[in-house]
């Protein structure tokens, strides 16, 4: 009997010293000691072996010894929680409100492109999209660039390399083309989305970037309404005190054609580096749809007439925000995306 109450003193001591930090630990504490199995189930079958006149003082030292077991497996469930260590454990106080996390912020493209789309929509533009991959009757023949036309060349193109007749759009004007073959006039729209070229990365120029470009089409359209409209643009975007300027140019898809300037915002019209000392920075090109893209989409010339506009959002957002570096807005630095709130 000695021998046993020596055991019994040995598996106490051990119980008492057994930590449980998750719920399966705890569990293994029961199976050891409490299970079918367990040493105290052992222990007490010890009882058979014990004189008649001992017997109960021995069923009181193994009860005790039971009650013990079962008090620490208790004690052990309720420091723990689904796994995790109590918090009595760990010294955390769950009741302190959590570290704040910073809030992001919208793409300054992002910002300036809804801001764009809104203007124009307060003026009835609707929004139309496009895909990405185009072919090239979209991109180019109808917009009045036939094939070997040399105005191809003013855009370096990435053709997809199992079918040349498959391309990365150059431009939003094939969402354009693809509206007016609709047939559902009058057409009033803007298309903003993301175009390739193929160009060497600079500060100044990408490989990708975004436009938003306008359409209107109806009886009776003027170059007046095209200029009315674009001024209303640029008052909107950059406020009553920039100056405008149109020049004549050429565009294969319009005629006649135009290219629209704003006093640079940069150095107020004085010159710098950024307007090459002119005081003038362009911003878009436009003019009065050719009627052979009309022709092209099965519009009658004869009847309808309309304007078309292009802008890169880059530029806009460069303008809007003085920034010099055009890679600035795919690097992905958060330090410089930071900056930007969500209002234009």
């Amino acid at each position: 009997m000695e021998q046993l109450l020596q055991k019994i003193e040995a598996y106490k001591k051990e119980m008492a010293g057994f930590v449980a930090q998750k719920s399966e630990e705890a569990e293994t504490f029961r199976i050891k000691y409490l299970g079918t199995k367990g040493l105290v189930k052992e222990v007490m079958g010890e009882m058979k072996n014990v004189a008649n006149d001992k017997k109960r003082e021995f069923g009181q030292i193994l009860n005790e010894f039971k009650l013990f077991a079962e008090a620490k497996y208790e004690e052990l469930k309720a420091t723990t929680d689904n796994g995790q260590p109590a918090a009595a454990d760990t010294g955390i106080d769950l009741s302190l409100p959590a570290d704040p996390l910073p809030l992001g912020s919208r793409h300054p493209i992002s910002l300036v492109r809804n801001r764009m789309v809104s203007i124009f929509q307060r003026l009835g533009f609707a929004v139309a999209e496009g895909p990405e991959i185009e072919d090239d009757w979209h991109n180019f023949t109808a917009l009045n660039l036939p094939e070997n036309h040399p105005a191809r060349d003013m855009q370096d193109t990435f053709y997809i390399s199992q079918n040349p007749d498959w391309l990365l759009r150059t431009h939003t004007s094939s969402v354009q083309v693809r509206e007016m073959e609709k047939g559902k006039l009058p057409i009033r729209i803007i298309c903003p989305g993301r175009v390739y070229r193929n160009e060497t990365i600079s500060a100044r120029a990408h490989c990708f970037f975004h436009q938003v470009e306008g359409l209107y089409i109806a009886e009776e359209v003027s170059f007046a309404d095209l200029k009315q409209t674009l001024y209303f643009f640029v008052k909107e975007m950059f406020g009553d005190d920039v100056k405008v300027r149109f020049r004549p140019s050429y565009f294969p898809f319009t005629e006649p054609s135009a290219e629209m300037d704003i006093s640079c915002l940069i150095c107020g019209g004085k010159g710098c580096n950024v307007c090459k000392h002119t005081g003038w920075v362009e911003i878009l090109g436009c003019g009065m749809v050719h009627p052979n893209l009309l022709e092209n989409c099965g519009i009658d010339s004869t009847k309808y007439t309309g304007f078309a506009f292009g802008m890169g959002v880059e530029r806009i957002t460069m303008l809007k925000y003085q920034i010099k570096d055009l890679r600035l807005f795919s690097e992905n630095d958060v330090r410089f995306l930071k900056q930007f709130t969500s209002a234009v």
